[in-house]
Parts: structure tokens; C-alpha cells; sequence
């Protein structure tokens, strides 16, 4: 087990002795959360559990950061460059933890008078009520957000790793902008796009410094730019008539009856595109997904667990019904325990993103995305003795789902 999965933890460890388990714990929490956070793997083999052993209770180290390489130098750069800019662009990972960090981006983008824009991993660093916000960045972003990294001069990257959805072709990304990169990991930079500077440390402190270090800035017109461009591309698709129920009206009624405060987890494809972008998220790591990994079947055990840990919050999986046919087996996990989780299957009977795929950039040839299978998910979710609604109308869909939370 350790072996298979070194290339997808932060360390593995595998105990042999039984007197040596706590302490090997311990250390699995401190790697977890010091420096760029990842997981830990403990394999704990059968003989060591059938042990006993004297335990002995040991304060956990505090987490650091284990990064000196910010120095500040490399942070009067970065302050200099925000300061010269006349169009700059803010852009989030996940990278940014916690409400501290949250806190700390919005003062950072107010006082630079940026517009600010993430990836999937980094909904919610920035609150997505707040007019700085356009929208997720890349290949399913907004077009403002696109519009915007071509004519910025600034482009601002913290906490992100550049992945391949997000930049496209790296020799057209940005074009007019020096790209300023703010990350924890020096691995990460110049890995898929060549920035012009960098500033290596945990990205709440290094936007701190920063904070200290830049007046304020004031960029009107770039700023009534971008409002023109929300306004020219909005996209919002309607339905035909109050009979004809869309994704995008689902899940925008699903924020407006939670006051987007909800926990929401998703599955794989369409379904986790539309949750990305039609769900206002407001906090930190409050969009709960495996990102690209493309993990059909991740979200409704997801959202068991965050349920679990947040019994005051309501928790919503959005899935589709490719994805939930992968893990519908957690049901009866929920019916067993009474766990209140509500699952929302968004069924077209097609595995959409796939289908959507072969659709775009090979030529139409449709191969193995079309489902036809008749299932009756509200009969499933009764089979499990569960409470199962159907919404097949716009006008139904409020309703619904008010009583479904």
C-alpha cells in the first residue's frame, strides 16, 4: 500500500512496531498541515492492531510553514510590480486556507484595486457575492475572466499551481501581462508557465507583507472594463417556457433557499461544472470536490463526511447521474446513521462531459456516453428509506427543494 501510493501523498508510513503508533500519527498531522498541505498515508498493518500498547499522551507539534525562501527582496519586487501596474488581475488556488486567508485576499485585492477570479480548488478564497469576483478562470471559467487575462498587464497568481485547464496554451496565455507567481511550493513555479517573478512562501503571510509594503491603488477605469464585460457576456441559460428546467436555475435556486452558506460537494463532469459556476461560495473550501482527478462517485461520500463534521450545516451533494451510479451504494450509510444529506441527481442520461468531449474535438464519433438505462431514482432513494422528490419542471423546482432541505 505504501508503495502504490508515494506518487499521490506528501509520505507514507508503515508501522512495525505497535509502540511506535501514536507517535507515528503524530508526525502523519504534522506533515498533513505544515507547508503545502497534503496526505498522509499510515499503513497500519493487521498484527499491529491485534497489540496493545502503553499510550502516552504528547502535545502535537504546531504546523509550520518550512519555507525561507520569501525573502524581502522578492517581496519588494512583487510590491514594486503591483505598484507600476495599470490593469492588474488577482487569481486564486487553493493555496489560500482558512478565514485568516480569506480575510487577508479580500484587504489585498481592495487595496490594489484588482479584479479577482480562481480556480475550481480556490472557490470561496474570495467571496463570490462580492462585484471584485468574475467567475472561475479556465476552460470552463467565464468569458470575463477570459477577456480579462488577455488585457491585463499584471496577472497575479497566489496559491495556485497553473494547471492545464486554466492556462490552455501556454504561449497565449497572458499575452500583454508579466506574470507575478505567490506560492508555497517552489516546485510549482515555472512548472507550466514561465512567470516573471516569484515569491516563494505561505501565500496568507507573503500577501501580508505585501499589504505593508503598497498604497493604495486606484484603477477606475480598468475596473468599469470588466463591468462592461460581465454585462456583454453574461450567461445565463433559460428555459423555454416555466416547463423547461435547467442546471444553471437548479442550482441558483439551490443558492438562493441556502443563502449560500451550504457545504457543497459534487461528483464528476457537467453536474461539477454547474455547481462550480452557479453556486456563490462565500468561505474558504466550502465547494467540496477532487477537482480534475476526474473521481466518478467522490461526492456523496464527501458530503457524508462533511456532514459528519459540520452536523449544523446543510450539505448538498451535487452529482450527476453517471456519477452517482458509481457510489449509490453510500445510501444506506445515510439511512442507516439518519444522516441528513441531501443528494441532487441532475439526470440527462448521459455521461455529459464525456459526450460534450467527443462532441467538440472528435468529430461527433459518440462512443459509450449515452446511458439509456430507466432508472427510477426517486423508487431507489424509497428502496433505501429515504425521502425522494422528483423535479422535472422550472416552476416545481423552489418548492421542491425547499422542502428537500
Amino acid at each position: 500500500m505504501t508503495g502504490i501510493t508515494m506518487p499521490i501523498t506528501k509520505h507514507n508510513f508503515i508501522v512495525k512496531d505497535v509502540n511506535k503508533l501514536a507517535d507515528t500519527l503524530r508526525e502523519a498531522f504534522y506533515i498533513a498541515g505544515s507547508g503545502r498541505k497534503g496526505p498522509v498515508l499510515v499503513d497500519v498493518p493487521k498484527d499491529i492492531t491485534a497489540q496493545k500498547a502503553e499510550f502516552v499522551n504528547k502535545p502535537l507539534k504546531p504546523y509550520t510553514v518550512n519555507v525561507t525562501m520569501h525573502q524581502d527582496g522578492c517581496i519588494a519586487k512583487a510590491a514594486e510590480l503591483i505598484k507600476n501596474a495599470e490593469r492588474p488581475f488577482l487569481y486564486t488556488g487553493g493555496g489560500i486556507y482558512g478565514e485568516d486567508g480569506a480575510k487577508t485576499l479580500k484587504a489585498f485585492a481592495e487595496l490594489i484595486d484588482a479584479p479577482v477570479s480562481s480556480s475550481l480548488m480556490g472557490q470561496g478564497s474570495f467571496d463570490e457575492t462580492d462585484s471584485r469576483y468574475m467567475g472561475m478562470l479556465g476552460m470552463h471559467g467565464t468569458k470575463t475572466a477570459a477577456e480579462a487575462i488577455k488585457n491585463c498587464d499584471l496577472f497575479i497568481g497566489i496559491g495556485t499551481r497553473f494547471s492545464d485547464r486554466v492556462i490552455g496554451n501556454p504561449q497565449t496565455f497572458a499575452p500583454d501581462a508579466k506574470v507575478l507567481h505567490i506560492d508555497i511550493d517552489p516546485a510549482e513555479i515555472n512548472k507550466n508557465i514561465k512567470v516573471y517573478h516569484q515569491v516563494i512562501g505561505d501565500s496568507t503571510d507573503v500577501m501580508k507583507k505585501l499589504i505593508k509594503l503598497i498604497p493604495q491603488q486606484s484603477h477606475s477605469g480598468w475596473m468599469g472594463k470588466i463591468k462592461t464585460w460581465e454585462k456583454q457576456y453574461e450567461c445565463r441559460q433559460k428555459g423555454t417556457d416555466e416547463l423547461t428546467l435547467t442546471p444553471q436555475h437548479l442550482i441558483e435556486t439551490l443558492d438562493k433557499l441556502t443563502g449560500g452558506e451550504a457545504l457543497i460537494a459534487t461528483e464528476v463532469g457537467q453536474s461539477q461544472m454547474w455547481a462550480a459556476q452557479y453556486y456563490a461560495y462565500k468561505h474558504p473550501h466550502q465547494l467540496i470536490t477532487s477537482g480534475g482527478l476526474g473521481t466518478m462517485g467522490y461526492g456523496l461520500g464527501a458530503a457524508i463526511g462533511a456532514k459528519c463534521g459540520n452536523p449544523d450545516k446543510t450539505v448538498v451533494n451535487i452529482a450527476g447521474d453517471g456519477s452517482f451510479h458509481m457510489n449509490l451504494n453510500e445510501l444506506v450509510t445515510l439511512s442507516k446513521h439518519n444522516i441528513p444529506v441531501v443528494e441532487l441527481v441532475i439526470n440527462n442520461n448521459v455521461l455529459g462531459m464525456v459526450r460534450q468531449w467527443q462532441r467538440l474535438f472528435y468529430g461527433k464519433r459518440f462512443s459509450q456516453t449515452t446511458l439509456d438505462r430507466p432508472t427510477d431514482y426517486m423508487k431507489l432513494g424509497e428502496a433505501f428509506g429515504i425521502k425522494s422528490f422528483v423535479i422535472d419542471s422550472e416552476d416545481k423546482c423552489e418548492e421542491i427543494l425547499r422542502e428537500a432541505l
